[in-house]
């Protein structure tokens, strides 16, 4: 019997395999969306020309907040809580008991529901270069709460529903008027 002749095995090429994966790596880094929902969700004001004059408020209807380097809250000139912030502010914006001490009211003509009073309230948060991002946000975060919170008590109180369902009823007669015409 003739003895059989070891074949050797041929290498395959792979000198351009790390051509095709670095390709392959840039078209999934270049076509791949990513989902960032991190961040502040408020809309931030204008930018307002520098020579208009700010609008003119009585000291009676500034609430200040004020928070420090050492993330101390001060409300009003006197230290404050953040526990009891938001409660503080529904108290101020509402003044309920028309206290000479928290903000006036002034009465307009709503359409629907006659005259109305409402508040001429102004929340100003202001923070020191120091102040942690952290503790800046909680604070926002409480005062946010604290006019969801008067919107839903209003709504409640006139309409039986909670301020959100009342906007989206609004955004739907918005976009049927729109069908319609």
């Amino acid at each position: 019997m003739a003895k059989k002749a070891k074949r050797e095995v041929q290498e395959i090429n792979a000198s351009s395999m790390a051509d095709i994966a670095f390709l392959l790596l840039i078209f999934f880094l270049v076509t791949t969306t990513f989902d960032s929902d991190y961040g502040i969700q408020r809309k931030l004001p204008e930018k307002i020309d520098i020579k208009t004059p700010p609008p003119e408020v009585k000291r009676r209807n500034v609430f200040m907040v004020l928070v420090n380097r050492e993330d101390l809250l001060l409300v009003n000139g006197a230290p404050g809580d953040i526990n009891l912030l938001k409660e503080d502010v529904k108290n101020f914006i509402l003044n309920p008991n028309d206290e000479p001490n928290l903000s006036e009211k002034k009465e307009i003509n709503s359409k629907g529901f006659g005259k109305v009073k409402i508040s001429k309230g102004v929340v100003s948060l202001q923070n020191d270069r120091g102040t942690s991002y952290k503790k800046y946000i909680e604070v926002q975060n409480v005062l946010a709460a604290a006019f969801n919170e008067m919107r839903n008590e209003r709504a409640k109180a006139e309409f039986n529903t909670s301020y959100d369902d009342l906007k989206a009823m609004a955004a739907k007669a918005n976009e049927d008027a729109i069908k319609s015409s």
